[in-house]
């Protein structure tokens, strides 16, 4: 890993945007395969255009002691204030909104969800990342910062009361928007994307390949998995742009991507009476991922009970998992519900 203070010569700079979020005056974390669809998304480089976050989390990293983020906890620092502005864009964040941000290490994408006008839920579980945090912004009704896990973290507990009370017990969700630790991306994915009833919109910055595959995998493909299934039926899914890894402290091995779950309410899922039983077979119909679905599902019904239902769904006897769209799935698991 550099040294911190050898970046000092170079910052990088970001490519125009298209869309700049409104500003109001405030002090500057974030940090392929071929079966998968290549996308016309635009690209954020580090090669034109000016920076203030370079600078930012330098000052912030040094501020006390801290010259090296912690490998452990996967923490890459984006170093170009354009990514954070454009996340902001993306989750459309307006004056008024909530915003949960998981990881906001030296506050960085903060700035620039604050300057929008949102109030921030920081969630930070490095203890001297949200001390560093407290001491930038000091002391603001717009900023709440958590220092727990977010795995950890009761999410409803905390929004939903702080929701009602904020539109006088009206209707208002609050929105994500988070640049994540590369290895905790999936485990978040999943913890966030069922909560249609506190989140409209959930927007991260991710490793491009997980992007790619959580957005875009197609079926009949070795990327499709029951990720792709539960994504589907949580949400609908767009990737929106790369984030080249010349962006970030210290420089991972490969580029970001920045994906927006539109997040589905309960009433718009797929009618599949339990959930937890509709992914309990989809998870044992890709235990066997090779084998036809009529071995796979074996342990639910009989080979002919499988068979007659991808008769009566209209798929052939022999289909196995990754033939299979969300809409299939969801018929073969009613069909087989009434065997």
């Amino acid at each position: 890993m550099v040294a911190l203070t050898s970046l000092s010569a170079s910052p990088p700079s970001p490519s125009p945007s298209p869309a700049t979020p409104r500003r109001r005056p405030w002090p500057c974390h974030v940090a392929s395969s071929p079966h998968l669809r290549s996308r016309p998304a635009a690209v954020v480089s580090a090669t034109s255009g000016v920076t203030d976050d370079y600078h930012s989390t330098i000052r912030s990293l040094n501020s006390r002691g801290r010259h090296v983020p912690r490998k452990s906890l996967g923490q890459n620092y984006m170093l170009n204030s354009k990514v954070n502005e454009e996340l902001v864009v993306a989750a459309g964040v307006e004056e008024g909104d909530v915003v949960l941000e998981i990881g906001p290490g030296t506050g960085s994408l903060t700035a620039s969800l604050l300057s929008a006008g949102a109030t921030v839920f920081a969630v930070e579980k490095d203890k001297h990342m949200a001390t560093l945090l407290n001491d930038r912004f000091g002391s603001t009704e717009q900023l709440k910062i958590i220092g727990e896990d977010i795995t950890k973290f009761n999410i409803r507990s905390h929004f939903i009361p702080f929701l009602e009370e904020k539109s006088h017990h009206t209707k208002k969700y609050a929105k994500v928007v988070s640049n994540l630790p590369f290895n905790v991306s999936t485990e978040v994915v999943k913890l966030l994307l069922p909560m249609g009833d506190v989140f409209s919109v959930v927007v991260l910055l991710l490793q491009d390949e997980t992007a790619l595959r959580l957005a875009d995998a197609s079926i009949q493909t070795p990327e499709y998995r029951p990720i792709n299934v539960f994504v589907n039926f949580y949400s609908e899914p767009e990737y929106k742009f790369k984030v080249e890894r010349t962006n970030f402290f210290p420089q991972p091995k490969v580029d970001g991507a920045v994906v927006s779950f539109k997040l589905k309410n309960a009433g718009d899922y797929p009618p599949v009476g339990s959930p937890k039983s509709f992914f309990s077979m989809v998870n044992s119909a890709f235990n066997g991922k090779r084998k036809m679905l009529r071995k796979s599902l074996q342990h639910l019904c009989s080979s002919a009970e499988i068979e007659a239902a991808l008769t009566n769904i209209g798929l052939p006897v022999t289909a196995r998992p990754s033939d299979l769209l969300l809409d299939d799935f969801v018929r073969l698991h009613n069909h087989l519900a009434k065997a």
